[in-house]
């Protein structure tokens, strides 16, 4: 099937939507006999057409969380800017792009991607703690907008890249100090990591001094990014707090005004019905008044915002579909095995992320039972959700379905054990359409060149 494939059926009829679809997406509803339907598209059907496992993209849900986004953070004092390493494929770029949002990417090859299916570049960022020579000359020969500076070895790395007579826009990323994050592996805003320059020890000031020397790089701000799966407005506020204080000294000591302002992404979302996510609205308000009470005390301009969310954007709006391959009980668990597993997604085995899922393609009275629901991988860390309620009578040859899987799934994806990657369905208003095939056995195998 071709990325131009859809189905071109009515819309399913929704019976119900119940409170436990909190965390699906708003499209999302039952059908009749226990099935579920999202964007108007029955999801066994999406199974029987495209197999498991797939990865289902409601189009709806994305561009509502983007518009919300834009509405949060008027154009006329903020950007918001789409963080690309959460998922991307060509569809996704111009459903971003479509929404007036920029983009953020972490490598030549997601530049490349967003360059090729007609995102401008100039609206994209580009960060990374160890750039490539092939990530900085790709960004320069494509016209890249902004490049994030991590370190102060890249200043004049991409001075000398740029050449005499040509300058690129740059910011700085620094380490404000400040400890917010879902988990000890996505915390990047404290000391002791490996990403920017540290307020504390003087290397973010030094930096911006050694790029204040090269003519060819303009500094048009200062970047911070905190963590993910912060769901709490304060760590934000305390962060603005802490980079004005720098903007008004880097003011008074180089004469600075800097236009821009970044307080990345890391906006955190609901994974079970009940979890706290981050409230976008709340944290634009108040955001916006810490940094213009900040700045009229400071006696310096307010800068533009930017704000990069990637998972509120793209997690919601996702749903992954797998068939239950086995059911066993060792000892006091039941496990329920199904036909993918941390090879499309790693996020357990990584972080400890607990998900919910749910059968779907029959109605099952059965009492709940509690289960661990484990991939089919060689690994005993192989587990998709731990200690979750399934119906007491599931079997194999079920269909299990698993929401808010649109973010950090797929492009963290591997190729262990040679399964291959699942595919990617878009639905909307009734109908599917395969954005991004599934990888055979022949795609692997044509990598292999040795003998």
């Amino acid at each position: 099937m071709t990325a131009l494939d859809t189905a071109p059926a009515a819309p399913a009829a929704l019976v119900d939507r119940p409170d436990d679809l909190s965390v699906w997406p708003a499209s999302a509803g039952l059908l009749a006999h226990g099935d579920l339907a999202v964007g108007g598209v029955s999801l066994t059907g999406l199974a029987q057409r495209y197999g498991t496992p797939a990865y289902v993209l409601d189009e709806g849900e994305v561009r509502e969380r983007c518009r919300r986004y834009k509405a949060a953070f008027p154009e006329a004092e903020a950007e918001v800017v789409y963080a690309a390493k959460a998922f991307l494929c060509r569809a996704m770029v111009n459903w971003v792009r479509e929404e007036g949002l920029g983009l953020d990417v972490c490598s030549a090859g997601e530049l490349e991607l967003a360059v090729t299916s007609g995102f401008p570049a100039d609206r994209i960022v580009l960060h990374g703690n160890a750039k490539s020579p092939h990530d900085l000359a790709t960004a320069l020969r494509l016209g890249v907008g902004r490049i994030v500076i991590d370190s102060a070895s890249e200043v004049a790395r991409l001075a000398a890249a740029v050449g005499p007579g040509g300058t690129q826009r740059v910011m700085v990323r620094v380490v404000p100090g400040i400890v917010a994050g879902g988990h000890e592996k996505i915390r990047t805003g404290g000391e002791d990591q490996k990403f920017g320059l540290s307020l504390t020890d003087g290397s973010a000031q030094h930096t911006i001094a050694r790029i204040l020397d090269q003519p060819q790089l303009r500094l048009t701000g200062l970047h911070v990014h905190l963590g993910s799966q912060i769901t709490t407005v304060k760590p934000y506020l305390a962060a603005v707090r802490r980079v004005v204080g720098l903007m008004a000294a880097l003011r008074r000591r180089h004469g600075l005004v800097l236009p821009e302002l970044d307080l990345g992404g890391g906006h955190g979302i609901a994974y079970r019905a009940g979890e706290d996510a981050l409230d976008v609205a709340s944290l634009a308000r108040k955001v916006r008044a810490e940094l213009a009470s900040g700045c009229a005390a400071a006696g310096i301009g307010v800068p533009r915002l930017i704000v990069e969310p990637g998972r509120a954007v793209a997690g919601p709006a996702g749903v992954a579909l797998y068939r239950v391959l086995a059911v066993k009980r060792t000892g006091k668990r039941l496990f329920v095995a199904v036909d993918g597993g941390m090879s499309d997604n790693p996020r357990p085995a990584l972080y400890g992320v607990r998900y919910a899922p749910r059968l779907i393609g029959r109605a099952s009275r059965a009492e709940p039972a509690n289960v661990t629901v484990v991939g089919r991988h060689c690994e005993a860390g192989d587990i998709l959700a731990a200690d979750t309620a399934l119906p007491g009578d599931v079997r194999p040859g079920d269909l299990l379905a698993v929401p808010v899987a649109g973010a950090y799934q797929l492009s963290m994806a591997s190729g262990y054990n040679l399964v291959g990657r699942p595919p990617v369905v878009a639905v909307r208003d009734g109908r599917a359409r395969l954005l991004v095939r599934r990888e055979s056995l022949e795609d692997m195998c044509g990598r292999d060149v040795g003998v």
